[in-house]
């Protein structure tokens, strides 16, 4: 499965470059589909094209299904790990119970889904978010990529009818429990030397949009006096986030820019930067943005909340089960780490289906990047510790 991805949206960096709604997209959705199929499993899509595949009718026991899964799009130039090995690894927890003879006592699906990364329209977790209400569908469509072609627009262009999209209740009250399996984005297991954590929350995180007004005019003959240019906002935007994240205990990143008119040669009229912030706490984050959102203001910024999201807590219960499982059948030692990278598995815990999370180590404790990792043994032992877990969720 790991060799019929890796060539899937390849960028010349070695890094991964798979957008939502992509021909790319549209690949890897075909994959999973032909993986699902070879497997017997009954594959349909909610209403916003979240792909959930399922071992069992989920409809004769509501609330009792079990789902395991993650997405398969990445960051611009991400790294192999980041979401595919999460679908992999569920897609062989699936041939691991069979091998074993294990026959589900409760429904079991694997999902892909749908625009976690965000990097196409600058939303995080898109599929999740709208099925579960967090986001509307109106707000949905009207996102736009960095061509200006709408979330609507691509949809209608990938064949699909984007009247449809919206809050799905029924796809998730089919749902009593969700395991996401994901490659640890840091150096919490590396430290420790083990191989699988069991997640405890998500810090508060958010994105937010920083418009900078200036003035069209040439850099060769404008005098300095002159001058209105918008690059000086930004620059000080990005400065003042560093500055802001040391005081106050949290992280801060300007990771995406957008330059009028864009020439060498001549001043920018506008420039739009994109903050993204995150924290163990969420007053420090709010402080620090509402800091450098009064000094955007000295240079007649406006500042546009995109996504927010508060600290997600998985369920205690669930993580408990999880890691008791751990300890006594895959003879772990199994930490417990908390984690500032969104997934879907907080969205769908913020909207109450019980969700928990299992860390595989990165040596290189670098995600979001081609350099990103995760050593074939770590894989493995990720792949039991979620087998070991979903069979004692599945079993009588």
């Amino acid at each position: 499965m790991w060799q019929d991805l890796e060539p899937v949206g390849r960028a010349g960096s070695g890094g991964y470059r798979r957008f939502a709604w992509s021909r790319e997209d549209h690949t890897l959705r075909e994959w999973f589909a032909g993986e699902c199929a070879r497997r017997g499993l009954d594959l349909v899509e909610d209403r916003m094209g979240n792909q959930w595949a399922w071992w069992g009718d989920p409809d004769a026991a509501p609330g009792q299904g079990i789902a395991i899964g993650s997405h398969l799009d990445s960051v611009p130039d991400g790294g192999a790990y980041d979401g595919p090995l999460g679908v992999v690894s569920a897609l062989a927890v699936v041939d691991q119970l069979r091998a074993a003879g294990i026959e589900p006592s409760r429904p079991l699906a694997v999902v892909n889904f749908v625009d976690e990364e965000g990097a196409r329209f600058g939303v995080a977790c898109a599929g999740s978010r709208v099925i579960t209400g967090a986001m509307t569908p109106e707000r949905a469509l009207s996102l736009t990529d960095a061509d200006g072609t709408t979330m609507a627009e691509a949809l209608t262009a990938a064949g699909r009818d984007p009247s449809q999209i919206g809050q799905d209740d029924e796809t998730l009250r089919r749902v009593g429990a969700f395991v996401e399996l994901h490659v640890e984005q840091g150096r919490g297991l590396v430290d420790l030397g083990v191989p699988v954590a069991v997640a405890s929350d998500i810090w508060p995180h958010g994105r937010w949009r920083f418009d900078f007004p200036g003035e069209a005019n040439h850099a060769g003959t404008t005098r300095l006096e002159d001058r209105r240019d918008a690059m000086l906002g930004y620059a000080d935007l990005v400065l003042g986030a560093r500055k802001e994240a040391q005081q106050r205990g949290c992280v801060a990143t300007v990771g995406k820019v957008a330059v009028t008119p864009g020439g060498v040669n001549a001043i920018p009229s506008h420039v739009t930067g994109w903050l993204d912030s995150r924290g163990p706490d969420e007053e420090a984050v709010r402080a620090a943005v509402a800091d450098l959102t009064t000094r955007a203001s000295d240079f007649g910024a406006s500042v546009t909340e995109e996504s927010w999201t508060a600290t997600t807590h998985f369920d205690q219960p669930l993580s408990d089960r999880l890691r008791g499982v751990l300890a006594t059948d895959a003879e772990l030692s199994v930490p417990v780490l908390g984690t500032g990278a969104g997934h879907d598995a907080g969205i769908l815990a913020s909207a109450g289906v019980p969700s928990a999370m299992l860390f595989v180590r990165n040596p290189t404790g670098v995600s979001h990047s081609p350099e990103e990792f995760a050593e074939r043994d770590d894989c493995h032992a990720g792949v039991d510790a979620l087998t070991a877990c979903v069979t004692d969720l599945v079993s009588p």
